[in-house]
This record gives structure tokens, sequence and C-alpha cells, in this order.
């Protein structure tokens, strides 16, 4: 019997860490003391033992049984360290020998010692073990038998109950490896479940950091720089154009508020505020013309008819490639003209911002986040942005997601 339960655990059965051994173990102490009681009564019965022998092989017997209660059954269940298990079992074979030499030749005491020399040590060990605690009580008899035939049939006996017994524990001893192996397996199982619950779980809170770092890249940080340009702009026209300065600050209020918005959204996951009020079409537009407002770049938006029905994630996606698109435009072209363009290309929706300013090599390394941050967009809805640009032939973003 091979277990992990503690050895201090009272009977080595109790509580969670039981398992299918364990909780049957109660049918071998059951047959354990049926079979022991029955040698122990037919003992004290046997006629032909002297009355004296029949008490002290009675008696010994019956400490088998008490050894085993008061010793034997916390390590067998707990498995116990070898020399523990090791010196309960020549105990046990002590007292077996010593109720055979005081008279009781009769080898049904094997039937409880036997299970329980396999209990306590390996194949190799136990059935030599058992092999010599059953001739023991053979050749003892032997040496009493004056028939032949008798004596045939003794040993014919004890050859098939040794047999049966090797065989039997070699059985219980595989079955026995069989489920500690799957419970190791188990183990292991578990262990990996957890480990991929554990990087699903970090994988998920990269995916969110990612998104999150978006979308504060996207709409709170570019509003952020438009209110500070909108300010600088106010306080170097507070004295030569007071119009034109109220106008930048009403603009940086508007951004103000817009951003805000954005914020409250962003807490509670909900599509941006500017969809929400208005189509995708719309909300476009409006980029455009405050990035035209902004800058006084001039700005063309056109949208090739009417739009199909999208989900709120693509819609988000092209919404924020246009803000991203027309806020680099603003920060690093130098672009006197600016082009949005909204179609319905080969059952996809195309977005392409353009402008002729300042271009640059889209496959030299980036230090910013702006065109990594749209791709990984796209991506998520199955969409594909490309990027046309030279060192003299302006710049086109265009962005195709699925309509």
């Amino acid at each position: 019997m091979q277990a992990d339960v503690p050895v201090d655990q009272p009977g080595g059965v109790s509580g969670p860490e039981q398992d299918a051994g364990h909780r049957w173990f109660w049918l071998w102490d059951a047959y354990f003391t049926v079979v022991l009681g029955t040698i122990v009564a037919l003992t004290l019965y046997e006629e032909d033992i002297p009355v004296t022998g029949r008490f002290i092989a009675a008696g010994l017997l019956a400490a088998i049984g008490i050894n085993y209660v008061a010793w034997g059954r916390r390590p067998i269940l707990a498995e116990g360290p070898d020399r523990r298990l090791r010196l309960y079992l020549a105990s046990q074979l002590a007292l077996y020998l010593g109720s055979v030499l005081a008279g009781a030749d009769d080898p049904m005491a094997m039937f409880v010692l036997g299970p329980m020399i396999f209990m306590c040590l390996r194949p190799k060990q136990a059935i030599p073990v058992f092999v010599v605690a059953m001739l023991v009580p053979t050749l003892l008899t032997l040496y009493g038998l004056d028939s032949v035939s008798a004596g045939v049939s003794m040993v014919t006996m004890m050859l098939a109950i040794t047999l049966m017994g090797s065989v039997f524990g070699i059985y219980t001893d595989r079955l026995d490896r069989q489920s500690e192996e799957r419970k190791r397996l188990i183990a292991r199982l578990e262990d990996s479940q957890a480990e991929v619950s554990r990087l699903s779980h970090e994988a998920g809170s990269a995916a969110e950091r990612e998104r999150l770092a978006r979308e504060i890249h996207d709409t709170l940080a570019q509003g952020f720089t438009s209110i500070v340009t909108l300010t600088q702009a106010a306080e170097s026209e507070v004295d030569t154009n007071p119009s034109a300065a109220r106008r930048h600050l009403e603009l940086a209020g508007r951004t103000a508020r817009e951003n805000l918005a954005e914020a409250r959204a962003m807490v509670t996951a909900l599509a941006p505020p500017a969809l929400g009020s208005s189509s995708l079409e719309e909300a476009i537009r409006r980029q455009a013309e405050r990035a035209g407002e902004d800058s006084g770049l001039a700005v063309r938006c056109v949208v090739d008819g009417p739009l199909p029905k999208l989900p709120t994630a693509t819609e988000v996606v092209l919404l924020r490639a246009a803000q991203e698109s027309l806020a680099n435009v603003l920060r690093h072209a130098g672009a006197r003209t600016a082009s949005v363009e909204l179609s319905v290309v080969a059952g996809r929706v195309r977005l392409s911002v353009g402008d002729d300013g300042r271009g640059f090599d889209p496959a030299a390394p980036a230090d910013g986040f702006g065109l990594r941050g749209m791709r990984a967009r796209a991506e998520q809805v199955g969409g594909e942005l490309t990027v046309h640009s030279g060192p003299d032939g302006g710049t086109r973003v265009n962005l195709e997601v699925p309509a």
C-alpha cells in the first residue's frame, strides 16, 4: 500500500488527501480481523494441541493483530521508512513462528500474513520471504506425518498457495505502481494546467496593457498635445490678435471636454463618444475638420457612397486610424494639404489618409507607437495596414478591413 498522507494523521486514512486505496482500506481491516479471529478461535479448540501450547499459540496469533493495530497500520498506509516496515514485518513473522513452534501448525495464518508481506516489501524481496514463511509450517507438518500421500497432498497445497500468493502479490504491486504513476501524471497535468492558466492570465494582462496603451496614445495623448499647441498659440496671440486667441482657447476647451469623455469611455470600456452619438462617416469628417481648424491645414474628406453596417470594433479601428494618421501629418509632415478618403473596395472598407508633406522610410525602425499601434489594431479585426511614403513624395496610409 502506497500513499501520500501524513504519518501522524489519525489512522492515516482521514482528510481530503485520501486516495481510493485509503477509502477502501477498511475492507482489508475487516478481512484481517475476521480471518485472524477465526484462526485464534480454531487454535483454541484444536484438540491435537496440548492445552498449554494451545493458549500460547492463540496468544501469539492474537498478538499479531495487536501488533498490526499498534504499530503496523500507520506505516503501511503512509508508506513509512523501509527500515520501520521491515522491523514491523520481522516482528510479525517472529510471532507467527512462535505460534507454529507452540503447536499451531495450521498455515491459515498466512492468509493474513501473506498479503502483509507484499504490503511491506517489493516483490523481489517479498516472494522469497513469503516462500520461507510457507515452508516453515509445511516442514514441521511433514515431520509429524506418517503417510506419504498426506505429505504429498500437503506439499502440493503449500506450493499452490505459494504460487497463488506470489502471483497475487506481483499483480497487486503492479496495480499499486500504476496507481502511483497515474497520481504522478495527474499531479503533473494539474501543474501544467496551472502553468497554462498563469501564462494565459499574463498574456491577457499584456494584451490589455497593449490595448490601453493604444487607446491612451490615440486619444488622450493626442488630445493633450492639441491642447498644449492651442494654448501656446493663444498665449502668443492674446495681445496682437485677441479674436484668434479666443478661438484657439475655445478649441482647447472643446478638446479638453472631448478628452474627458474619451477617458470616461475608456474606464467603462465603451465605444468612443464620437461613434456613440453619430455614424462612422460623420465622426471621421469631424476629425478631418478638427485637424484643419487646429493647424490651418487644408484637409479634404471624401466618403464614397454609403458604408455597410460594421461591427463596433471595426469602426473603432477605422476611427483611431484616421485620428492617428492626421495627428502624424500635423506633427511630422509639414504638409500644406491632406486628404481623408473612406470607400468600399472589393467587399472591404478602405480608409486612405494622404498628405503632400515630408515623407519617410516606412521600413526604417521607428521609436513611436503610432504605426505599430495601427497595425496591431488592424490585425485584431482581420484588416491590413500599408504605408507608402518617400523623401519627396508625401505619405499615404491605407487601411482595409472586412466589410
